[in-house]
């Protein structure tokens, strides 16, 4: 069960209306690394979740996770109060109105026209929100990784949107969005490594005689070593060559008499021809002449 507090989790105080401002923040309303992704993400992972704990925290943080989609909401129809008042009403010329509302940055057909200034469930560049920015596979040793490295991706949103804004509210709101993502990746990181072990992820451990082999596949200039490919746990392979199981590295299947067949018919009615030259559409659409039959 949800229940919706008509009060917001943080306030929003908007100096001034910002169309430009409000284009780019939809990037946290209907984008990849948005609320409404994050909520869906922990929500869906919760619902499936067999550990109380685990199950608790998912919730609790997809809840709170719609809260901030409220928030960044709501800072957009603020930034945009002024344009939508416009739009509607026709106050203005129409080129003074054009004018307006692109002047200050907003380059969207999107929240200027489509969407009368509102919050759509778009990124900033007006593409429509899919339930393909959900990543979730359904192994929590796999799944908190993916969710820590989400709030990791969405504060880093959040610190470049502070970074185009002046208007202390918005910055201060942003700020405790912010926030709220580096006590999530907290959250998250314990429940990780309340799960012992986790790495590697899943149940299988993997062939161990390739686990802790780094393959030097990037040659030319110096190869850098560090703690990622040097040191007793690691077997460094400067010149890695095919096929590094022992075989020849070459496809094969086995297969039945008549499959064999079939393909040997398949290969000799597809053969070509290696001595020919044949004269192709190409050919002829640039003017050359059939050649002669002998």
């Amino acid at each position: 069960m949800f229940l919706h507090n008509k009060r917001l989790q943080y306030t929003v105080r908007v100096a001034e209306p910002n169309p430009g401002l409000a284009n780019l923040l939809l990037e946290q309303f209907g984008g990849a690394q948005g609320e409404l992704a994050a909520a869906s993400r922990y929500f869906t992972q919760a619902l499936a979740e067999d550990d109380p704990g685990r199950k608790d925290l998912l919730m609790d943080i997809a809840t709170e996770e719609l809260s901030h989609l409220e928030i960044v909401g709501s800072i957009i129809v603020m930034l945009n109060k002024g344009a939508k008042g416009r739009i509607a009403e026709g106050v203005e010329e129409e080129g003074e109105l054009y004018r307006s509302l692109n002047g200050a940055g907003n380059d969207s057909h999107i929240t200027s026209l489509l969407y009368g200034a509102g919050a759509p469930l778009t990124n900033s560049a007006g593409v429509p929100w899919t339930a393909a920015y959900i990543d979730t596979i359904g192994e929590p040793t796999a799944d908190m990784r993916s969710n820590i490295a989400a709030e990791a991706r969405a504060k880093i949103v959040y610190e470049r949107l502070m970074n185009v804004t002046d208007d202390p509210g918005v910055k201060e709101a942003l700020g405790f969005l912010m926030t709220r993502e580096i006590a999530h990746q907290l959250s998250f990181e314990k429940a990780l490594h309340s799960i012992q072990p986790n790495f590697p992820q899943g149940k299988l451990p993997g062939m161990q005689e390739f686990t802790q082999v780094y393959y030097n596949m990037s040659q030319g200039a110096e190869s850098m070593r560090g703690p990622w490919n040097q040191g007793e746990e690691w077997e460094f392979v400067e010149s890695p060559q095919p096929a590094v199981d022992g075989g020849d590295g070459l496809a094969t299947v086995q297969l039945n008499a008549d499959d064999e067949a079939t393909l040997s018919a398949m290969k000799i009615r597809t053969a070509s021809d290696a001595t020919s030259d044949p004269v192709t559409g190409a050919d002829l659409g640039s003017g050359m002449q059939p050649k002669p039959e002998i």
